[in-house]
């Protein structure tokens, strides 16, 4: 067993363009595997030591190309340490007990590591490419989070420069032509590649985006039994134990995403229930396990009709549950329909909706609860008859301490009816106690009552217990309530973001005629203002709300729903531009036929209007030619100002005018040439010394020439005009003299 540790290229040698292809190719599969790897550690399915071994194998890696140095297992080195992975993972399966796809994550990333270290073939490349394939693929099945948007774009990128390289090495390798050192640059193939790489992707994602949403979808889940139970706590229990929720009530990690039909600004004020609690033992509260089995119909699940017709006010929401493990529904009280595809639910006795459809998890679910509240005037009306059923169940007491009764009658004395006693035991426990999650490291035997008479401090499990325990003491059938406040709105996606802190436990009281009407007793909580960073992930939850809603679980009716609102908005832009057409039209006919009407009333006035108009259409079409020929005019009257431009400008005068007389002077012809082909020996001369004059000026900046082109052009334009007889009968008597 070897391992060689050599410069990647030699110092003395000069590399080649296909040793700058190689040098690039290596570095694009290194990031295309450090992506897949960041990607699937980022989901937390990996064992911390796999994970960190790993990493430092990948960082010696990075070490290794960036100081341009080679370190190789020889083949035999190669072959015991894949026998020693193949081995390692038959143990890891059926000695240890790990599931599938934990050990085949470990295998695939120890068999990279020694392929990494080990890669001299160009088999041993696409070897690696596809092993940082199944790690993302690992990752995509072990995570539903958007931060897996991010490595799959990255990853995207890096794997298309990966492949452009391949082919470039195979087509130098296998090409009949040389690839000189001059032919690729490497300040020059980075760039380029980059650009390409990007371009590529860029295309790629937009036309995978566009398959994505149009392809008709099959949620068959084939890799969904694959998927590790999360991890996530929500500080929801369907118990409550006393002094349990003090730290699972710290975390901020999102629950829930719910959206409420018509609330643009945050304004709700709701609390979304899981279950009801009825048994107290002194210690912890229960419910019974009956169950109610309901089917689904065409419009979802009936749950419970309304308590008063004459008031209801119907709250319409959606959820959209983070895979957090658990079967419950939250709903606002009073739950009264439940629409998800779900095939069959379960209502118990603490009245909590939870899912009995194994091959469909709560992922989303649409809900109406009717939130309508009675007065308090209806509620001090209510009475004091109970149902026997009812009274049996929600007023049964444990043994309590002696102090509890005393304490409750006091506390309600001055009140006469069931409402304001229910008030006046609230508003006790908020101003007399106070709220932490410091709670003792040893549970007393009785923690109720060294809640309300000695420590005077706990979390919102022991205000909701001291309340419906003192509410039953007076003869007020009570129970505690279990499940969520409302949560942080977020005005980026208008929508509450639930989290695992806002775990709540409150009471709720019956009242005759009137149903259960729920009581808070735990005072409010200090929480810390907004900052720049909390905005900030505002913006970054609702892109993963985003991504949770529109690919995780993006499905038929997801689908339907975005074609049904692609044609609603077409035909709304259509009816828009239609209508902007028409209503132009119209503006345009009737500036038509008021115009007509004025014209035939004042037909001279209007067509000075129409001259001018065109006047002025005409100067701002001609403008520049204007403009021009202001200022060639400007420097023709006064050459020696510039000398050099008015050359130009005498000298193309002349030969427009000799153009006129049939003497035209080609693009391939000097000035010189252009004098000597003139066949008129005194036209002839003047244009001679109008170019030199022309020459003098243009190309020697002369004051004096430019001043002398003026009368020189005159003369040729005199000359010009006559006809070639004239001007050699002319020539021939000038002889003569």
């Amino acid at each position: 067993m070897q391992i060689e540790m050599t410069p990647a290229l030699s110092i003395s040698a000069r590399p080649t363009g296909l040793d700058r292809i190689h040098a690039c190719l290596e570095v694009s599969l290194f990031l295309m595997t450090l992506t897949a790897f960041t990607t699937l550690a980022a989901t937390g399915g990996l064992d911390k030591a796999a994970a960190v071994l790993v990493f430092l194998a990948l960082l010696l890696r990075g070490w290794l190309l960036g100081t341009r140095r080679s370190l190789l297992a020889s083949e035999q080195a190669t072959t015991l340490l894949t026998i020693a992975c193949a081995a390692f993972y038959a143990a890891d399966f059926f000695l240890l007990r790990a599931n599938f796809l934990s050990a085949t994550v470990r295998l695939v990333l120890f068999v990279m590591v020694v392929r990494i270290y080990s890669a001299r073939r160009d088999r041993d490349y696409y070897f690696l490419a596809i092993i940082a394939f199944l790690m993302l693929l690992a990752a995509a099945v072990m995570t539903v989070d958007s931060a897996f948007l991010f490595g799959f774009a990255l990853f995207l990128l890096a794997a298309t420069a990966t492949f452009i390289l391949m082919e470039m090495k195979h087509a130098a390798q296998q090409g009949d032509s040389t690839v000189h050192p001059g032919e690729i640059s490497a300040k020059r193939l980075a760039p380029a590649l980059g650009a390409t790489a990007v371009t590529l992707v860029l295309g790629t994602l937009a036309f995978g985006g566009a398959i994505f949403f149009l392809l008709p979808r099959a949620s068959a889940g084939y890799l969904s039994a694959y998927t590790p139970a999360s991890e996530i706590a929500t500080g929801f229990s369907d118990s409550v134990q006393l002094g349990r929720i003090g730290e699972i009530q710290q975390s901020r990690t999102p629950v829930m995403h719910i959206q409420i039909e018509g609330d643009r600004n945050g304004t709700a004020q709701v609390k979304w229930q899981g279950v009801t609690l009825s048994n107290f033992d002194g210690k912890t509260w229960s419910h019974s396990r009956e169950q109610r089995i309901l089917g689904a119909n065409e419009g979802g699940f009936a749950l419970w009709p309304s308590a008063s017709v004459s008031r209801r006010q119907l709250l319409h929401y959606r959820v959209l549950m983070e895979p957090v493990g658990n079967n419950i529904f939250f709903l606002a009280p009073v739950p009264q329909t439940l629409k998800g595809d779900y095939r069959v639910i379960a209502v118990d006795g603490g009245e909590g909706v939870s899912n009995l459809d194994g091959a469909h998890a709560i992922g989303w679910y649409q809900a109406t609860s009717d939130i309508a509240m009675a007065s308090a005037d209806q509620l001090r009306k209510a009475g004091e008859l109970y149902p026997p059923v009812l009274a049996s169940r929600y007023l049964q007491l444990p043994r309590l301490d002696p102090r509890i009764g005393p304490l409750a009658h006091e506390i309600t004395r001055s009140s006469s009816n069931n409402y304001d006693r229910a008030m006046l035991l609230e508003a006790y426990l908020r101003t007399h106690y106070r709220y932490t999650l410091q709670l003792s490291k040893h549970v007393p035997e009785d923690p109720l009552a060294e809640f309300l008479f000695d420590r005077k401090q706990g979390h919102c499990e022991y205000f909701a217990s001291s309340m419906a325990v003192m509410l039953r003491v007076l003869g007020i059938p009570a129970r505690v309530a279990n499940g969520f406040q409302t949560g942080e709105f977020n005005d980026v996606s208008a929508e509450y973001i639930v989290r695992a802190s806002d775990a709540h436990s409150w009471v709720e009281a019956y009242f005759p005629g009137q149903g259960w009407i729920s009581f808070d007793p735990t005072p409010a909580n200090s929480a810390s203002g907004h900052t720049r960073w909390s905005r900030a992930l505002l913006y970054l939850d609702a892109l993963h709300e985003f991504w949770r809603e529109w690919v995780v679980n993006y499905d038929t009716g997801h689908q339907t729903h975005l074609a049904l609102n692609a044609q609603t908005v077409g035909e709304k832009l259509l009816h828009s531009v239609r209508a902007w057409y028409e209503s132009r039209y119209r503006r345009l006919l009737e500036l038509t036929r008021g115009m007509d009407r004025n014209v035939g009333n004042a037909p001279v006035r209007w067509a000075i209007y129409a001259l001018l108009a065109v006047a002025a259409l005409a100067t701002l079409f001609y403008a520049r030619r204007i403009w021009k020929f202001a200022v060639q005019f400007r420097i023709a009257a006064r050459p020696e100002t510039a000398p050099r431009h008015a050359a130009s400008v005498w000298y193309r005068r002349m030969l427009k005018r000799l153009a006129r007389r049939g003497l035209r002077k080609s693009p391939e012809q000097t000035p010189q040439e252009f004098v000597s082909a003139i066949p008129s020996e005194a036209l002839r001369g003047k244009v001679e010394e109008l170019t030199r004059r022309y020459e003098g000026a243009r190309f020697g900046g002369s004051a004096i020439d430019a001043a002398k082109l003026p009368i020189l052009y005159e003369e040729v334009r005199k000359l010009a005009r006559r006809t070639p007889e004239t001007l050699e009968k002319e020539h021939e008597a000038a002889a003569c003299k």
